[in-house]
């Protein structure tokens, strides 16, 4: 929490950093323990959260279902495997995110067909969700700030010109 209240923009003109700027004074006004208290409630909640921030909920409305098997295939054949200490299945948001940092790093191609596959039919829903929330108050700016990178991701994935097929992510 303390790095994300530290934040500095250097242009605060954009919708992006004005998101950031958001998110780093909402930190400084929060303890950790309120904000995971909010992330227990919004996403875990007694028996389901407010909010389900997985793939195969939004994409098929259950959980475990055909989104999740083929995220996992397509993470095998990406060369990543899943790390056991991790409770929640490999299509949570937070995961997806982070594979897509990885992807940058090393294919663009790659990352596009994983972001179209994955990621794009469903963030807006999740975002919307968070957004209208009543026990979001932190998780709604980081949603506002995932919708705006997602945004981003999308327009520079398409000025790229990557051509998406859902079979190509070898």
């Amino acid at each position: 929490m303390q790095w994300l209240a530290q934040l500095d923009n250097e242009d605060e003109s954009s919708a992006m950093s004005a998101d950031w700027q958001a998110l780093s004074q909402l930190a400084q006004q929060s303890s950790l323990a309120s904000v995971q208290e909010e992330y227990q409630d919004l996403f875990i909640g007694i028996g389901r959260g407010e909010v389900m921030p997985f793939a195969s909920w939004h994409r098929n409305g259950a959980l475990m279902e055909k989104p999740l098997i083929d995220l996992r295939q397509d993470l095998f054949a990406l060369g990543f495997e899943r790390n056991e200490s991790v409770k929640e299945p490999e299509d949570h948001i937070a995961a997806l995110c982070e594979v897509m940092a990885m992807l940058v790093e090393e294919n663009s191609h790659q990352q596009g067909v994983f972001f179209n596959r994955h990621i794009a039919s469903w963030y807006n829903d999740l975002v919307k969700q968070i957004q209208g929330a009543k026990a979001a108050e932190f998780y709604r700016v980081v949603a506002n700030l995932l919708a705006r990178f997602m945004e981003l991701e999308e327009v520079a994935l398409s000025e790229q010109n990557i051509a998406v097929r859902s079979s190509e992510l070898d």
